[in-house]
């Protein structure tokens, strides 16, 4: 509750604004109607400290009686940059304007708060990313079932949906948001853990918020009218409530009628591939794991889109890759249309370039903030869309053709906007000129007693000029004075004083009046102030027929951007070369020459050494990745990882060929980092990640565990690392990459039939070890960790040193491998009564040395080798293999 003063007005008593709730911190503003250059946004008492603080502005004061009032003001064509500043803050912002015309009113002028702005409520154009959606949350329920409602009042989109299982879970789906603000039912904000998980993890405002029994009651008889589906969709208690706990936060914040959120959009998280906040870290999807910036990113690669709504969508797609065959096929369809066509490629593009933000200008105009040019980017936008469809019908792809057939061309918003509109309106609604001529009658006669009064003052200034003598006269115009004829001094005595009445003396010269041009002035004043009225009055006639059809303009909007995401991944897809994939229900994952699409486009074309994969339920459900590191395990995993929700999001593939299995979850255990703020070592935060994995999986899921076991000691470490591989193999049966250093766990390929090594291939050249980027089957027993410590410029006599213990430690694991009381021989025990065929090659070693006929092997090996296109690493690696078959025979 906060007292305000009145800026404009009669004067009077400081009164008191009610009834806003600002659960967290508020600042309330005094907005007043544009006057000229002096208008400002003004704020009194507490929040004007606050502002002065937070804004950096000058604090000032005025009378208020027994005491000054503190106050301070920013100008009011630039309030929105210091409300978005506040917002930035963590404030909620209320607007406080007049609601009754000054001149009507009777002591002090009437002011309520017309709206609360909040992170989660913006609309304003300068405010928002274009790219990006702006999601207020409402949540209820308990700590493991949750309604989730989510809204994006700037493009009136509306989401609802019921989450059950365990907190990860939950709290993947709201992350999936990356909501700018979330309403917390107060019964569920008493769970701790929640709240807790939800402060530390979502940098967003957290408020508080509970709805009456009498308001749930009234909404729930209000929300069938604007919601056809609302009985359909808010079929359970929990979606019933989450929703009302939404509207009713809507009501007391914007305070007005929000029907431009046409539709409920309910969903079942489960329909769709789930990606856990983890997962979509690890895996970059949105932005990158360093800096936290979008470049670098799998988004950034692929948002190629030519509109800002069809890059929203894009993310949404990305963060909900599809389970359905048919509607994956569906979109590949339309994606392989584009590149059969590479004409109807870029014509598209041209014209949808041409489209401007349909979803968020249909928002401002249905909430009544839409002015002149946000009508006229709406008309450009829609005169594109006949043009589109046709080009688009001209193809032989038939969800294409059905696409633009759903495309509602709304030539009847068009027209409208086109007759009403001028081409060059201002951007203020109220001061004139944004009708154009010839649309009303009334206006047009209004505006040609205007024109006809500038002449006619002309013609009287000339006039004037010959029957007085004074060719220096002239007819000005001000605010204050209206019309007046101007004489210098030098001039006063030519005067004729019966006509002429003095108005006003200058310095320099002399203001007159006569009732002749008194009289004119009236009319001509009375004219312009009808004409700009009837204008604001005509030009909401408009905004309010077209805000009556906007469910047709959002529509359109989606099948806009829907076809803007396609033709985009036909753009990544022509650009690098991407195929597509065979997406399948059966367990069979099947990548021939895969590439990291990110790596491979910040690295450049063919520098990117691609990799094969093949895993399955039979034969290689479990990956064993050894190597050293620098060597592209980490790579090689992420990328199968991204090829698969390329797949699944309707995409073509970096690869040579693709075959993708639906995968149901993807999760991920990759790279080293504690939780501080939550308490948690880097070793705790690997634990939980693992158990999630453990605990969610299942059997047509992927999971990609890196180094798992390596924060605790060598013993407990590879333990873990061996039992949760088994756990895996024996228990979920999901499609897994395993990257460890433990090479003692290659044995593990003797004993469990679904599992398989393959390795990191590298080569050591003078003491200097070349990563070849290559995953070749089999294991190995070196990392090659000192090599890499000295490529990281650690200094030569640490080296040096290392090089020694390595040594000495290298020749005591080799006295010491026939005594089971040895360290390495408890190490190897962990494996149980595995039998070790000391006489047996090595894992790694990828040659056999039991091949007859070798030379021969070698030379028809060289005449079949593809010198010209094979890579210099691969050149040197098959010369590197086939010296040492020659050497060992």
């Amino acid at each position: 509750m906060t007292r305000y003063e009145p800026d404009f007005g009669a004067g009077g008593e400081p009164y008191t604004l009610r009834g806003v709730r600002t659960v967290r911190r508020g600042v309330f503003g005094n907005l007043p109607p544009a006057r000229g250059q002096g208008a400002k946004f003004l704020l009194y008492f507490e929040d004007a400290k606050k502002a002065v603080e937070e804004l950096e502005i000058t604090l000032t004061s005025r009378d208020g009686g027994s005491e000054r009032i503190p106050m301070c003001g920013v100008p009011y064509h630039s309030a929105h940059t210091y409300v978005e500043r506040l917002i930035d803050k963590g404030y909620k912002v209320a607007i406080c304007e007049q609601v009754e015309n000054p001149a009507a009113a009777k002591g002090v002028v009437k002011r309520e708060v017309v709206r609360v702005i909040t992170p989660g409520t913006i609309i304003e154009d300068d405010m928002l990313v274009d790219q990006e959606n702006n999601f207020l949350l409402t949540l209820t329920g308990t700590e493991d079932h949750v309604a989730l409602a989510a809204v994006d009042l700037s493009t009136g989109e509306c989401y609802i949906t019921e989450l059950t299982g365990s907190l990860e879970l939950i709290m993947g789906e709201i992350s999936s948001y990356q909501p700018k603000e979330i309403v917390l039912d107060e019964t569920l904000a008493t769970i701790s853990v929640l709240k807790e998980r939800l402060e530390i993890r979502l940098k967003c405002l957290i408020t508080p918020y509970s709805i009456d029994a009498k308001s749930e009651r009234e909404l729930e008889e209000e929300l069938p009218d604007q919601f056809p589906q609302y009985k359909e969709a808010c079929n359970t208690p929990y979606l019933q409530r989450v929703v009302c706990l939404l509207f009713s936060y809507l009501k007391q914040t914007q305070k007005r009628a929000l029907h431009h959120i046409q539709r409920l959009n309910r969903y079942d998280a489960r329909q769709y591939m789930i990606l856990d906040e983890t997962a979509r870290k690890n895996l970059e999807l949105w932005s990158t794991l360093g800096e936290g910036k979008k470049r670098g990113s799998l988004l950034w690669l692929l948002d190629q889109t030519a509109t800002a709504m069809g890059s929203r969508m894009l993310k949404k797609w990305l963060d909900k890759p599809l389970l359905t065959i048919n509607e994956i096929r569906r979109r590949q369809n339309m994606v392989q249309a584009f590149l059969d066509d590479f004409l109807m490629l870029d014509e598209v593009r041209d014209m949808m370039k041409q489209v401007y933000d349909l979803e968020r200008l249909a928002a401002r105009i249905s909430y009544g903030s839409a002015n002149g040019r946000d009508l006229n980017s709406v008309s450009r936008s829609l005169s594109i869309i006949p043009r589109l469809k046709k080009r688009l019908a001209e193809t032989n792809c038939k969800p294409l053709r059905q696409l633009a057939e759903e495309m509602d061309e709304c030539g009847d918003l068009q027209s409208l906007i086109a007759e009403a509109i001028t081409d060059e309106p201002p951007i203020s609604v109220k001061e004139g000129g944004i009708i154009r001529e010839g649309y009303n009658p009334e206006l047009d006669k209004l505006r040609s007693i205007q024109k006809d009064g500038k002449s006619w003052i002309a013609e009287l200034e000339q006039k004037e000029r010959e029957q007085t003598g004074i060719k220096s006269l002239k007819i000005r115009y001000n605010r204050v004075f209206g019309y007046y004829i101007e004489v210098t001094k030098s001039n006063l005595h030519l005067v004729p004083e019966q006509r002429y009445h003095r108005k006003q003396t200058l310095a320099n010269s002399e203001r007159f009046i006569t009732p002749e041009l008194k009289e004119r002035e009236q009319l001509i004043l009375n004219a312009s102030e009808k004409s700009v009225e009837l204008e604001y009055e005509l030009f909401t006639r408009v905004r309010e027929k077209i805000a009556g059809q906007v469910h047709r303009l959002q529509a359109l909007s989606e099948r806009v951007a829907e076809l803007d995401v396609l033709h985009a991944f036909a753009l990544v897809a022509k650009r690098y070369h991407y195929v597509r994939p065979e997406v399948h229900n059966g367990n069979h994952l099947r990548i021939k020459a895969g590439r990291h699409p990110v790596v491979e486009a910040v690295t450049g074309t063919g520098e990117f050494v691609a990799n094969d994969v093949e895993l399955d339920s039979e034969n290689s459900q479990v990956l064993l990745i050894t190597g050293p590191n620098m060597a592209g395990k980490s790579t090689y995993m992420r990328q199968i990882a991204l090829i698969t929700i390329l797949g699944q999001i309707g995409s073509f593939v970096p690869a040579d060929e693709a075959e993708i299995a639906i995968v149901d979850r993807i999760f991920t255990r990759i790279g080293a980092a504690d939780d501080l703020i939550g308490g948690r070592s880097t070793f705790m935060v690997e634990m939980a990640e693992t158990r999630h994995a453990l605990k969610e999986a299942t059997g047509r899921s992927l999971i990609l565990l890196d180094e798992v076991g390596r924060g605790t000691s060598t013993h407990d470490g590879m333990a873990l690392a061996q039992a949760i591989v088994e756990y895996i193999h024996d228990h979920i049966g999901a499609k897994t990459l395993f990257s460890t250093h433990y090479h003692e766990l290659t044995e593990l390929e003797k004993r469990l039939p679904r599992l398989v090594n393959v390795h990191a291939q590298c080569i050591e050249r003078n003491g200097k070890v070349v990563f070849l980027h290559r995953i070749v089957p089999g294991g190995t027993d070196r990392s090659y960790g000192i090599h890499v410590a000295e490529l990281a410029g650690i200094p030569a006599k640490v080296i040096e040193r290392a090089k020694q213990l390595l040594s000495e430690l290298d020749q005591a694991r080799s006295q010491d491998k026939s005594n089971s009381s040895s360290a390495l021989s408890g190490q190897l025990s962990l494996f149980g009564d595995l039998p070790v065929d000391e006489a047996a090659p090595d894992s790694g070693q990828a040659v056999s040395e039991t091949i007859p006929a070798v030379e021969k092997e070698v030379l028809d090996a060289l005449r079949k080798w593809d010198l010209m296109n094979k890579t210099p690493f691969e050149c040197m690696q098959f010369l590197f293999e086939t010296k040492q078959k020659l050497d060992k025979d």
